[in-house]
């Protein structure tokens, strides 16, 4: 059996940038967001009770299905590859992984959503040309106050990842989250690294923060965003000011659940709010 880790959490929180420092460890395997979560989605809908092939699976083929959708998908590596797959939905998926594996470990990269929101106005304010594909339609991308209400709600692309996180954090299977804060990745790399890697209890690997490089163009231009995905080559904290309005500043920056974790078994490497912040 592979051995599979998983990055979830929020967009716009360093999940690319977890991903191309893993990358440097010729053990590991790290991508951007993969189909093979979907993949297990449609799996099982086919084979759920509105289907009318539902009376053809057990429990035990619906398993081993879902482990060769995971596991097979990654066929092209060598065995002993340490793979790492990304994708939001993993947070609202966590019974589905206990039920499959004995010890899945999920690593959430959060940020405070705020800057979250902030991230995604500056993108689509950098490409006004392009059409967006995070947005329905003109009445969704006009302004800023639809923008972020339309990335907002529970089945898109930020809310969803609320909803998701938030249910695994608070779930009964939060004892197997690391929740790894932007900020705090973007000043302290190694060290947040070392901790990445005393939670999946794997041997450190010395990674260099100061040459970085990822990016999928491809994907990008797909959904008409170019460079959503590219990563600086120094991973380092640079301030800016939000260029979002106030009102919807202070509506999202309220809403940083994780900073609360009373409740939660989850490890957390997080640090307190700021007025400024990492682009």
């Amino acid at each position: 059996m592979r051995t599979i880790y998983y990055i979830s959490g929020f967009p716009r929180a360093g999940t690319t940038l977890l991903a191309a420092l893993l990358r440097q460890n010729p053990r590991f395997h790290a991508a951007i967001s993969s189909p093979v979560a979907p993949m297990c989605k449609s799996l099982l809908k086919i084979m759920g009770i509105k289907s009318e092939h539902a009376t053809q699976f057990n429990d035990q083929q619906k398993s081993d299905l879902l482990r060769g959708v995971i596991e097979n998908y990654y066929d092209f590596l060598p065995k002993d590859t340490i793979i790492f797959d990304t994708n939001r939905s993993w947070c609202a998926q966590m019974s589905l992984l206990h039920q499959l594996y004995e010890s899945p470990k999920i690593i959430c990269c959060v940020r405070n959503l705020a800057w979250v929101m902030d991230s995604f106005e500056r993108l689509a304010q950098r490409n006004p040309f392009m059409s967006s594909r995070l947005f329905n339609d003109e009445s969704e991308s006009a302004t800023v106050y639809s923008r972020t209400e339309a990335l907002g709600r529970g089945n898109r692309v930020v809310g969803y990842s609320i909803s998701a996180l938030r249910e695994a954090f608070y779930g009964q299977f939060s004892a197997s989250l690391l929740l790894v804060e932007y900020e705090l990745f973007a000043c302290f790399p190694q060290k947040c690294l070392k901790l990445v890697y005393d939670f999946i209890e794997e041997d450190y690997f010395e990674h260099d923060t100061d040459n970085v490089e990822y990016e999928d163009s491809e994907f990008d231009r797909q959904i008409g965003i170019p460079n959503m995905h590219m990563v600086k080559k120094k991973v380092e904290f640079r301030q800016r000011k939000s260029i979002l309005p106030p009102d919807i500043f202070k509506k999202y920056d309220s809403m940083n659940f994780w900073r609360k974790p009373s409740e939660s078994l989850a490890k957390i490497i997080s640090q307190s709010s700021s007025d400024k912040e990492s682009s």
